[in-house]
């Protein structure tokens, strides 16, 4: 018979009442998300102004099943929520800014009190024109006898291909196909394919005041599921009850609110791994856990990266690797400013890595000479950022067309986010060092005269999480 875990109640993350001012906050975050017609009415208008003559036609994302017939819950795709603001699957949206009576039409589902009953409340016809200000709605049965005389009179087709293919695809392909043959004598037609991602990945990139409001929330709820952790995470608990903290933080501030993907809570050497969700290892004593999570308030997501000790200090190894990467995030957040190139933030950073591998023992060489034969490679082998909002990975370029990075503008958002992943295993590390593995990661808004850190109301300062740590220790 194996012996039982010493202690096992004292150990477990305590999951207590919303913190003090949750309601309040939540109020306010509820505000901010009562978002009218207008704002996506005025994104519409800036995107059909750059379609000319041609018609957009977007669809909502398909529904999902995990297992038979149960369903993944259902989150609406960026695009079409970005320019729409439903919420509903099994739609399609058309933009047709050559039409009056149809610049924004909304196929949908119709109301159906039976299937309301089981599955939710629909918008249905009335409401896609009442709640979401289409021009004109119909029901998604007569998209396939109704889109071919929307389509008619444009010169190019804006539609984005899904990786898989599917139905749609068929549909759209099928319908230009058509237009082309009789387009040299009847001249009319859409030609072109073109996808809608070359206007909206650009006009995403640049954040709005209402979506930085947004993110702010979620900055702001994702470090309190972090001090959640730093305070619960001591040796003994499992990395899941963790990841189940988080969740529960996040969806106790609102109905709405929940996670941005899926958390990584790493301990021990299982933070070497850079998308490491499994999340089922016990604590154990002098660990260091790297917790990866971010929070979802109103499609909006934030992204923060902390790493910690569970037993409320720092080992000296570990002290001296936390600090190298510490002070890689602050180079590359000093770089963070308008006029940079959008590489800035991973050149610092990385530089400030490679010096750091070779004070610790893991490189020997010229720093330059490291970079240029990507050594470094095996500790760190990842970009420093990307950009943040409506997606954890938020579409948009990182380098122009003559392949050089893109200039950062007022109102891009993106993380920072340096490590150093140190193998558990390799006769030529120091032995102190193996196992550690340390990232830091903050989202930053590019200011008119720099930058602002959206994600410090969890510190990131060691001498700070050693005291979190150990206050709720003793």
């Amino acid at each position: 018979m194996t012996e039982a875990m010493p202690a096992a109640a004292s150990t477990q993350p305590t999951f207590a009442e919303p913190a003090e001012g949750a309601v309040e906050h939540a109020e306010a975050a509820d505000a901010v998300r009562s978002r009218g017609p207008e704002e996506f009415r005025a994104r519409r208008e800036r995107f059909m102004a750059s379609i000319g003559e041609g018609v957009a036609v977007l669809a909502a994302a398909p529904e999902l099943v995990k297992s038979r017939d149960t369903d993944i819950p259902f989150r609406q795709n960026s695009d079409f929520f970005y320019l729409t603001g439903f919420l509903e699957p099994g739609a399609v949206a058309v933009l047709t800014p050559h039409d009056g009576a149809h610049r924004f039409t909304l196929f949908v589902r119709p109301r159906d009190p039976e299937r309301e009953t089981w599955n939710g409340r629909r918008a249905g016809v009335e409401g896609a024109m009442q709640a979401y200000g289409a021009d004109a709605a119909y029901p998604i049965e007569e998209l396939d006898s109704r889109l071919k005389a929307l389509l008619e009179p444009a010169d190019a087709l804006w539609y984005a291909l899904r990786a898989d293919g599917g139905e749609m695809d068929r549909r759209m392909l099928a319908l230009l196909t058509g237009f082309r043959a009789p387009r040299p004598r009847a001249g009319k037609g859409p030609w072109d394919l073109r996808d809608p991602g070359q206007l909206l990945d650009r006009m995403r990139l640049i954040k709005e005041p209402g979506e930085l409001a947004l993110m702010r929330e979620a900055a702001e709820l994702a470090a309190r599921g972090h001090i959640a952790v730093m305070r619960a995470g001591r040796p003994g608990v499992g990395e899941w009850e963790l990841q189940a903290l988080l969740d529960q933080t996040f969806r106790s501030y609102s109905a709405t609110s929940g996670t941005s993907f899926p958390a990584i809570v790493g301990s021990a050497a299982n933070a070497t791994v850079l998308h490491y969700v499994t999340n089922d290892r016990r604590i154990e004593e002098g660990d260091l856990v790297l917790v990866d999570a971010g929070a979802d308030v109103g499609f909006y997501c934030s992204d923060i990266t902390r790493t910690f000790p569970a037993s409320g200090r720092f080992s000296a190894p570990q002290r001296a690797v936390y600090d190298i990467v510490l002070r890689a995030l602050e180079a590359g957040i000093e770089a963070v400013r308008p006029g940079a190139p959008a590489n800035a933030m991973h050149l610092a950073a990385r530089r400030v890595l490679v010096e750091g591998m070779i004070t610790l023992g893991l490189l020997e060489g010229d720093p330059e000479k490291l970079i240029e034969e990507e050594k470094f490679k095996r500790f760190f082998m990842h970009n420093t950022s990307h950009w943040l909002g409506l997606d954890v990975h938020d579409p948009g370029s990182y380098t122009a067309r003559d392949g050089e990075p893109i200039v950062l503008q007022p109102g891009m958002v993106l993380t920072i986010e340096p490590g150093l992943y140190i193998p558990e295993h390799g006769d030529d590390i120091p032995a102190e060092l193996r196992g550690i593995g340390i990232r830091l990661e903050d989202d930053v808004l590019v200011t008119e005269d720099g930058h602002e850190i959206l994600t410090r109301a969890v510190p990131v300062d060691p001498d700070d999480v050693e005291r979190i740590c150990s206050e709720a220790r003793s």
